[in-house]
């Protein structure tokens, strides 16, 4: 068995990862998603940071899973307390010292998500319904409702603290279907920034939503059977 804490992007809600928590679950594996207090404007990537790693604690090996804006907090995290493994999953890619508002241009992210757009012939204007749940079920879309929360100003502005990328083994999971992130500019990012090659997932930027058994599969692939 093996433990997963998962983080969530932006807003922090536990819920995106529900989907997941469950498979991992009934393959026998213990899950846990992290609530953030993401529309807290006194609370920022520091007290993320507090808020994953005191679920971690001190116990070994654990698989840390971090989707978007949570690409932040993980290394915060990493470099604190032992983690077996991170996994980005459609995840900003931090460099030591960056905020999040710095991350948009500092890696051309508007550009390369214009490109898409306009490469696979939908809109180039964001919305929710195009860029996030273009390929979640409309039951999990609907239920996710209640889950939406706004992310504060603070964290924006605030430095992913970290002297260096942590010696944590490190994946990078880019989802085909990424209209917010798209797989190209993912592969790019990952390149530049860890020095390694993203590997694929079905599905969108919310993957966890529209694919969670595919994404647990990738998830699993270097999980020990006996662990």
């Amino acid at each position: 068995m093996s433990v997963f804490v998962l983080v969530p992007g932006a807003g922090g809600a536990a819920w995106y990862w529900h989907r997941v928590v469950s498979e991992l679950r009934a393959r026998g594996h213990e899950a846990v998603a992290v609530d953030l207090p993401g529309a807290d404007e006194s609370a920022g990537l520091p007290e993320y940071a507090d808020a994953v790693a005191a679920v971690i604690g001190d116990r070994a090996g654990t698989v840390l899973v971090a989707q978007s804006m949570g690409g932040f907090t993980a290394p915060m995290v990493c470099a604190r307390v032992p983690v077996g493994e991170l996994v980005l999953v459609n995840a900003m890619v931090p460099l030591p010292g960056e905020t999040p508002g710095q991350w948009w241009g500092n890696t051309g992210s508007e550009a390369a998500r214009l490109a898409a757009a306009e490469a696979g012939g939908y809109g180039t204007a964001f919305d929710l319904d195009t860029y996030f749940l273009h390929d979640v079920p409309a039951e999990v879309a609907a239920a996710g409702a209640d889950h939406q929360g706004p992310e504060a100003d603070i964290a924006f502005g605030q430095p992913c603290a970290i002297e260096r990328w942590p010696d944590t083994p490190t994946r990078v999971l880019a989802a085909t279907g990424d209209r917010f992130f798209p797989v190209d500019f993912q592969r790019r990012v990952a390149r530049e920034r860890l020095g390694i090659e993203a590997e694929t997932v079905p599905g969108g930027h919310l993957a966890a939503l529209s694919h969670p058994s595919r994404l647990v599969d990738r998830l699993l692939e270097r999980v020990p059977r006996d662990r």
